[in-house]
This record gives structure tokens, C-alpha cells and sequence, in this order.
């Protein structure tokens, strides 16, 4: 059985199926007229890092229950690469990361920096590629700006920064204004003073340990004070965990679970303060993650071993990116390399070492190297792009607490990291969604792909805006919904594989691509090398 399958058999026998029969295409059309304002209110919870096999009726018993009341997507996935504000911008605006120009955490924006790599979701960050761009520091709208720009209100909070990509821009400083929440932080600045009263300070926790409480206060925050004068039209919450347990512990740990269902404990507290304001017949709630998780069987310092073949790499270009060297920003199961000059020799020797080492998985070139893809086949390829990206090889097999897929990071060999993602690896790839409420189908498992990318035109359909829901990259997920939606024309399957003759060795790779109605699933993608 293809390993793209394995996976969606593990998920489908851990998840709550309530039926067998096969999922119907489209569900009968409902005639209704367009409402001048949103009927339903729209909650979206992430549980970040969360792995679909790991939803059970002992780890997460409200979502577990909510998965019998609604729509299981059991095909879901994450853009590449497969990490957090990637995937967070790809929820908010449902474009590909080559059209929301974020394709990876940390990149090189030399126009902000020109000495060393960003973190994309930094609010210094956001604020100065704003200031430079106009307000276009991401190439497209988010869900938040297209609601306010009807007049709808919304209420965005995030134990994490990745909040304030979803809703960035300054407002007045009313508490009442569309309020975002992220890290602590608030917008406007005035929601502030009010937390702090009510709740306290946002928790200090020492870094790489577990969110649980910023997480709670975070889901306190939302419930009883940006929802206080009522529930808004759109509502958005970020947890932290289970992603910074699985970092530092890996995947399917004792603490990973404890992590999980504490993020579960707040989802119910969003699911009880819906229903006292007797809202649940009104309300769709989507519980999705940004992305899957693997744990680390390997650690390869990239930069390092390039320096000894000869390169001259980097991670930081002190001085500026001079011609010929490469600059490599680690990602975790992936890595950018930017080329100092774009010099097309470098790049060239640069894919044929790649191409004969057993750590390298899926290289992406920006130019049509021999043996690679171009960037396009992954959606990465915006205006900033590096010369190269580079998936990391990944397997199938068992970490030491008997949890499947493993994968190499570009991390020193030191690192105390045991888990992590932004891979090519189904495990990566392969991410939550599942969705209750009066606008989806109930005890239904749902086998067509999906993705972060259909949250958005989806949410917009159910809110009226079926306009702009057709004007995106993602897809209506019609399938799932119980009222009129958009029909399926068409699913298709492909396989792609690029291959290079070396001297000694044969190198090969391949992605394996879903697709539905035109929008492109990225399954997974390896490679290997052999010699001759």
C-alpha cells in the first residue's frame, strides 16, 4: 500500500466515523436568498500542531464529540512548507504561499533586513514590510480585511504571534473595534487595559515549555472579553499547544497528550460559552491545525556540511549576501538557500551535491535544474523567492514511543529538539480539520482532499460572500456544507517525478498531487539516491 494511503488509513481508523456509506458528491441544492448580514456566527479554533490520529474519544472528548455532529475531513492538508505562519497566513486568506508571498517562517527579506533572516510573524517585522509595501506586507487579503471591508466585525485571538497576520492593521483605540489578541499583545491597544483587569498579565513562560496556561488565558480572553458585547460574525483562536510540547518532546510523548487535551479544555470552553448565549443552533465551528508532525530521526547541520564540501555558506549575511555565497535558513524538515548574485554556477554544484546526499528529500530550484521541480510545483514561488528549497528525506517508520514518521532536520546535532515539521512528509502534510454547525453535514467523513487554503471562501460562503469565496486560490468545501454550494467537476490524482544521472549515482524524486475542481493537494514528496 502507497505510504500516501497507509497514512489516511491510520487517521480514518482513529477518527469517529458514524457512517459507512460512501460520502455523496454533492448534497441537494436549498434555495435561499442572499442575507444582508451573516445569518451564523463562524468560530475557527487551531490546535497548533495537531495531528489528525491523534483526535480519540481519551485525548480530545470535545472534539471527538464534535467530529460525531459534523464533518470529518479526513483528507486534510496543510500547504508547503508545512509550518505555522505559512499555514496561518494560508487559514487567513486563502491564497497559496507563492501568491500571500509567506512561504516560510524565517526568510530573508533583505528590503527589512539585509543582514540576516525575519521571523515572518514578528510585529516589528509586519509593521516595517507594511510601512515599506504600502500595507502589503502579505499580497493578499485576509478573511479579517474582507468581512470589515462588508462591515462585519470579527475577534481574532493567539497565544502566539501568528495571530496578527490574520488582522494587522491599526484601528482606534476602542475596545469594541474588531480586537485582536496575539501573545498578549492587543490591538487596539485599549483591549489591553481590560484583559489585564479581568485576567492578569498574559503568563511568562521560559521558552520551549509547555502553552497550557497562555493558552487558557488566551481562550478567556476571547470568551470573556472580546466576546463580551456579543459574538461577532467571525471569530478566530490559536492555541499554542500541542505544537511546543511536540518540539521539545516529539509526537505521541506523555506530555504531547497531556498537551492535546488541554487544547481540547479550551475548545470546550468555547463550546460552552456558545451554547449559555444559546447560539449552537447558529454557530459553525471548525477545529483545524496549521500543520501535522514527525519526529526528528536525524539532525543535519546544512550550513555546516556544505562549509566542508566547499561552499561558502552561511545563516546570516553580515555585510550583505555577497556572489557565491549561499545562505541556508533551516526550517525544520525544509530549508530556503539563497544564493548571493543568483550566481548560476553556485546553484549548479549546489543541486548536484544535494542530489547525492541521503539526508536530501524534494529540491525545489527556481531555475529548471536537472533533477528538480520547479518552485511553482509547490506554490512557493513569490516574488522574493530563494534559488532553491529543499524537503528533507522522511520515513514511515516508529519513533521509541511507537508513533509513525520520522523525518531529518536541518538542526545541529545538539539540538535538544526531538520533534518537528515543514516537511514533505504525509506526517507534515497530512493535518485536523472538522467542522460542526448548521451549515455542514452531520456524521459525515469526508475522503475528498482539502486544505488550509478552503477555509476561507469557505467561511465566506456561509457568510454570503460568495463573490469574493470565488475569487481564491482554495475551494468551497460544497461537499461538506448542507445548504446550496458550489458542484464538483472534477478529482484527479498524479504522480510527478524528476530524475538526474550523476557520474557515480542515479538520483531520483517525486511529489504526489491531489487535485480537486483545479486546486492542487500537495500529498507528499521524497527522494532518494542510488548508486550505480
Amino acid at each position: 500500500m502507497p505510504s500516501r494511503h497507509r497514512f489516511i488509513h491510520l487517521v480514518m481508523k482513529r477518527l469517529f466515523i458514524l457512517v459507512s456509506a460512501a460520502l455523496a458528491l454533492s448534497p441537494a441544492l436549498l434555495p435561499a436568498a442572499e442575507p444582508a448580514v451573516p445569518a451564523h456566527h463562524v468560530v475557527v479554533v487551531v490546535f497548533d500542531g495537531m495531528r489528525p490520529d491523534f483526535v480519540s474519544s481519551a485525548n480530545t472528548p470535545n472534539l471527538w464529540k464534535l467530529a460525531g455532529e459534523g464533518t470529518v475531513f479526513a483528507h486534510h492538508h496543510s500547504v508547503y512548507l508545512s509550518s505555522t505562519e505559512v499555514n496561518g497566513t494560508a487559514i487567513a486568506t486563502g491564497a497559496y504561499p507563492g501568491h500571500s508571498s509567506v512561504i516560510a517562517n524565517t526568510d530573508f527579506r533583505p528590503e527589512i533586513d539585509p543582514q540576516k533572516p525575519v521571523d515572518i510573524q514578528d510585529p516589528k517585522v509586519v509593521a516595517k514590510g507594511d510601512k515599506l509595501s504600502g500595507g502589503h506586507y502579505l499580497n493578499a487579503p485576509t478573511l479579517a480585511e474582507i468581512l470589515h471591508a462588508r462591515g462585519y466585525g470579527t475577534a481574532i485571538a493567539g497565544s502566539k504571534d501568528v495571530a496578527i497576520l490574520h488582522d494587522r492593521a491599526p484601528r482606534e483605540n476602542t475596545p469594541g473595534v474588531s480586537p485582536v489578541v496575539y501573545a498578549g499583545e492587543t490591538l487596539p491597544a485599549a483591549v489591553a487595559d481590560s484583559l489585564v483587569q479581568t485576567l492578569g498579565a498574559f503568563p511568562s513562560v521560559p521558552k520551549n515549555t509547555p502553552k497550557a496556561q497562555q493558552d487558557a488565558w488566551t481562550a478567556r480572553a476571547l470568551v470573556g472579553t472580546l466576546w463580551k458585547n456579543g459574538i461577532p460574525p467571525y471569530s478566530l483562536l490559536w492555541l499554542a499547544e500541542p505544537d511546543y510540547t511536540q518540539h521539545a518532546e516529539g509526537p505521541g510523548s506523555d506530555q504531547a497528550i497531556t498537551a492535546i487535551k488541554n487544547s481540547d479544555i479550551q475548545l470546550g470552553l468555547v463550546l460552552a460559552e456558545i451554547e449559555k448565549r444559546g447560539l449552537s443552533d447558529t454557530t459553525d465551528i471548525l477545529v483545524v491545525s496549521d500543520h501535522g508532525f514527525s519526529t526528528i530521526g536525524r539532525k543535519v547541520d546544512v550550513a555546516t556540511q556544505l562549509s566542508i564540501a566547499g561552499f561558502a555558506s552561511k545563516r546570516a549575511a553580515l555585510g550583505g549576501l555577497k556572489t557565491g555565497e549561499v545562505l541556508v535558513i533551516g526550517e525544520g524538515g525544509s530549508s530556503l538557500f539563497y544564493i548571493g548574485g543568483h550566481d548560476a554556477n553556485t546553484r549548479q554544484r549546489l543541486v548536484s551535491y544535494l542530489q547525492q546526499q541521503d539526508w536530501t528529500g524534494v529540491i525545489f530550484s527556481h531555475e529548471a535544474d536537472k533533477g528538480t521541480f520547479p518552485l511553482a510545483e509547490a506554490h512557493i514561488d513569490s516574488t522574493q523567492a530563494p534559488d532553491l528549497v529543499v524537503s528533507y528525506r522522511w520515513s514511515q517508520d516508529k519513533s521509541a514511543n511507537g508513533t509513525p514518521g520520522l523525518h531529518t532536520s536541518d538542526l545541529a546535532e545538539s539540538s535538544p529538539k526531538k520533534g518537528n515539521h515543514a516537511s514533505l512528509s504525509p506526517f507534515d502534510m497530512h493535518n485536523t480539520l472538522i467542522a460542526a454547525g448548521p451549515d455542514f453535514r452531520r456524521g459525515i467523513v469526508d475522503t475528498l482532499p482539502s486544505a488550509n487554503t478552503d477555509l476561507t471562501p469557505t467561511i465566506l460562503w456561509i457568510l454570503g460572500l460568495k463573490d469574493e469565496a470565488a475569487q481564491l486560490d482554495g475551494r468551497v468545501l460544497g461537499e461538506a456544507l448542507s445548504g446550496e454550494s458550489p458542484p464538483l467537476r472534477s478529482y484527479d490524482l498524479k504522480r510527478i517525478t524528476a530524475r538526474r544521472e550523476n557520474a557515480d549515482t542515479t538520483w531520483t524524486q517525486y511529489l504526489q498531487i491531489s487535485e480537486v475542481n483545479g486546486v492542487r493537494y500537495l500529498d507528499e514528496g521524497n527522494g532518494a539516491v542510488a548508486g550505480k
